[in-house]
């Protein structure tokens, strides 16, 4: 339209979609180009959408919690230049030239064009889209419309099943019991209630579900003695701290995995079809629990580039924003592996962890533990109290055998158990 400029969803190079978390303006609210006009939520980031020319806004398109794609028109800006009034003869782009022609009929609206979460709404819960009446713009069927549809169906297949239990109990006889919708359509009982999902929920059930279905997970389990790593940040947790970084057990397990990524190559890597690519950069992701509003994995890029200082320094920096909400997209992208710490909730051992694809394995590491081992001294043995921690691998068994996870992992363990006394 002539005057008027397009609000898109920015794209990115892996297709996330994203859910309209707030609108900062309302329609026909004044904005200044680069001003805020919509927050986005990904299950990574929440990204703020800056308008893109100065103007008035005239146009919402897609509502709070709406699901939305890279590229899809989020809403529309009258341009500034555009608000001066019309010169004689001259018709204004964004006004309607004629009165709007009346609402097409369903089967009209069921050929126009669905969003990709519409059709993916309308294929999970086998619904025709001419059953139902879209609201969006020219008719088109938006998600909020499959959404209601649907707890409609809910609230009509409850108050049958109401109706059914009330006629039994009073001895009569039911015309006809409609069929009753699974629990998970149906409205919650006395005193239930439904806490929707979010964004972040949402894509990580999706993303979990979708790994196990298309990876064969495998694991391999290894135990770690830690006193020397343990001894290690015990003489220099302080002077990290003066510093900016905070030397968490975490970082370790990065530098360690830092080499033995480099040494086997095969397990930084991209599993395809027809090949199996090897990354030259090692951007380890740390996967960090978000409470209840899910997990995301910011990335500690070119890992293999940093010291033990510096993978604490930017572990301490990622983790902070993460918890607070400041992830940037770069941040959480092109991770090349990843690591669960679990084992800072408690855990001991968590088998299998889903892997974060496409990616072909991700580190476990359990909780430190005091434990009674026996352990070499010189020539002979003796019993000894160690702090010891299990890791596991776990594996995409198409892209890696367990011979190399075996080995990767092995590596991991000889590092940590032979950690150095003092800095390098």
């Amino acid at each position: 339209m002539t005057g008027v400029a397009d609000v898109l969803v920015p794209p990115n190079s892996e297709g996330t979609r994203a859910t309209i978390l707030r609108w900062c303006k309302e329609v026909g609210d004044t904005v200044a180009k680069d001003e805020p006009l919509v927050e986005l939520e990904t299950d990574k980031v929440t990204v703020e959408i800056a308008a893109p020319v100065s103007g008035t806004l005239i146009e919402v398109l897609k509502q709070v919690n709406a699901e939305v794609i890279p590229d899809e028109v989020l809403a529309r800006l009258r341009l500034a230049s555009e608000l001066i009034a019309p010169k004689e003869g001259r018709v204004d782009a964004a006004a309607p030239a004629s009165p709007p022609a009346p609402a097409a009929s369903n089967v009209n609206d069921a050929r126009k064009p669905l969003s990709p979460s519409v059709r993916r709404l309308l294929s999970e819960h086998a619904i025709a889209a001419a059953d139902i009446d879209g609201t969006g713009r020219d008719g088109r069927i938006t998600a909020q419309d499959v959404t209601r549809h649907l707890d409609a169906q809910a609230r009509t297949a409850a108050a049958a099943s109401s109706a059914v239990s009330a006629s039994i109990n009073n001895g009569s006889q039911p015309a006809k019991a409609r069929p009753v919708a699974p629990r998970s359509e149906q409205a919650p009982r006395h005193g239930d209630s439904r806490v929707p999902h979010t964004a972040i929920r949402r894509r990580v059930a999706e993303h979990m579900a979708r790994s196990l279905t298309e990876a064969p997970h495998v694991t391999t389990l290894f135990e770690a003695d830690l006193t020397r790593v343990l001894a290690h940040r015990a003489r220099h947790a302080a002077s990290y701290e003066s510093r900016g970084a905070r030397l968490t057990l975490t970082a370790y397990f990065i530098d360690a995995c830092v080499r033995a990524l480099r040494a086997h190559p095969e397990v930084n890597a991209t599993f395809h079809p027809d090949a199996l690519e090897l990354h030259a950069d090692v951007n380890i992701g740390v996967g960090t629990a978000l409470g209840d509003k899910g997990l995301i994995v910011p990335v500690i890029h070119r890992a293999q580039g940093l010291n033990l200082f510096g993978i604490a320094q930017r572990l301490s920096h990622v983790v902070e924003a993460a918890r607070a909400g400041k992830l940037t997209p770069q941040d959480v992208r092109d991770g090349t592996f990843t690591i669960s710490n679990h084992g800072v909730g408690g855990s001991l051992l968590a088998a299998p962890i889903v892997i974060n694809q496409p990616q072909v394995a991700i580190l476990g590491v359990g909780k430190v533990q005091r434990r009674v081992c026996v352990v070499q001294m010189g020539d002979s043995e003796a019993i000894s109290v160690r702090s010891m921690c299990y890791l596991t691998l776990t594996i995409d068994h198409r892209a890696l055998d367990a011979f190399q996870a075996n080995a990767f992992l092995n590596l991991v363990v000889t590092t940590l158990e032979h950690w150095p006394e003092e800095e390098s």
